[in-house]
């Protein structure tokens, strides 16, 4: 079984078995693939290892579990190479479906975006993060800190690394699809701070047929003004476009009010019917919306010298286990 006819369950195993520093059962395999939206039997999840192992893409550990050889990881490298250049988009779906916050009680999951930065600069970070998670442009002030060997959600922080997860915008997608409101992702963007209000996008990645997230991108391009943005007031942040059905207007002014008073703040703007938001113009019969990017702290990082690594749109986790970034202690 060549990657050329590798499917999406085997896809999916393999990526999880390449995450992990250690063997994993398949109980433990067939929950992390509700993650990739593949429900699955622990017979199912056995019977796709068997062959796996018959392939040596996988060996048998103990009684631990399974984990992946040498060969399957080139194997999965080949097959991302070739895999759906809109597998982003794709992916954007199947957390959204799999977003389940309820406003009133904040209990049920999230999506999370999960970076690692150095050790060694852990308190330079929260010091370069704590303005930006007090400031409009992140999507929650809630984070999650972890250290080498523990995990976020269904990955494992590597040695000699912080793991931060930071609330994903594409979770406003979830919480509006569960409000039965169809919301399309158009544009990764960096949008221009100027005077301390957005003024309009400088630069946009369509989501559609891309296999690479665009704020990552432009983080990784040095292109953001985050720190900036925030202490003058003039800057360029991360942000996104979506679009909504004039129909849908009111309900999603309603819930943009509602996420606000429960401190998840990251509608920044709802545009009018028809037209442009920050100059860019909504198909017909839509308005635009423009939703602050999940790792603008992140991006303020790297402007700082600090490096990161960065798996937008990495895992869904309860709403619960995040802590309010001012509880982090220095």
């Amino acid at each position: 079984m060549g990657y050329r006819m590798m499917n999406k369950v085997v896809l999916a195993i393999l990526k999880i078995l390449d995450k992990e520093k250690v063997p994993i059962g398949s109980r433990e395999i067939a929950r992390r693939l509700r993650f990739y939206g593949i429900e699955l039997s622990e017979r199912a999840v056995r019977y796709h290892l068997k062959i796996l192992d018959e392939r040596g893409y996988t060996e048998p550990s103990g009684k631990q579990g399974r984990i992946i050889t040498e060969k399957g990881k080139k194997e999965l490298y080949n097959a991302l190479v070739l895999e759906n250049p809109s597998f982003i988009i794709s992916k954007i779906e199947t957390f959204s479906y799999l977003t389940t916050l309820n406003l009133e009680t904040l209990e049920g999951d999230v999506i999370l975006n999960v970076s690692f930065f150095p050790e060694r600069d852990y308190l330079k970070a929260l010091k370069i993060m704590k303005p930006i998670f007090r400031s409009p442009y992140v999507m929650s002030d809630r984070i999650i800190i972890r250290k080498e060997g523990e995990y976020i959600g269904d990955i494992c922080v590597p040695k000699g690394k912080i793991g931060i997860a930071t609330v994903c915008s594409i979770t406003i997608n979830g919480v509006l699809l569960k409000a039965g409101i169809p919301i399309i992702s158009r544009f990764g963007g960096l949008a221009e701070v100027a005077n301390k209000e957005l003024t309009r996008f400088v630069s946009l990645i369509s989501y559609e047929g891309s296999s690479l997230d665009p704020h990552d991108v432009f983080i990784r391009s040095r292109m953001t003004e985050v720190i900036n943005a925030v202490k003058k007031g003039n800057g360029k942040i991360l942000a996104s476009f979506r679009e909504i059905p004039i129909v849908c207007m009111e309900k999603v002014k309603q819930l943009s009010d509602e996420l606000a008073k429960k401190n998840i703040k990251g509608i920044l703007a709802i545009g009018e019917p028809n037209k442009p938001l920050l100059g860019v113009q909504p198909s017909v019969e839509r308005a635009g919306l423009v939703i602050a990017g999940g790792l603008n702290p992140i991006a303020a990082l790297e402007e700082a010298g600090i490096p990161t690594e960065n798996n937008a749109l990495a895992t869904i986790c309860p709403f619960s286990y995040l802590k309010p970034f001012d509880e982090i202690g220095l």
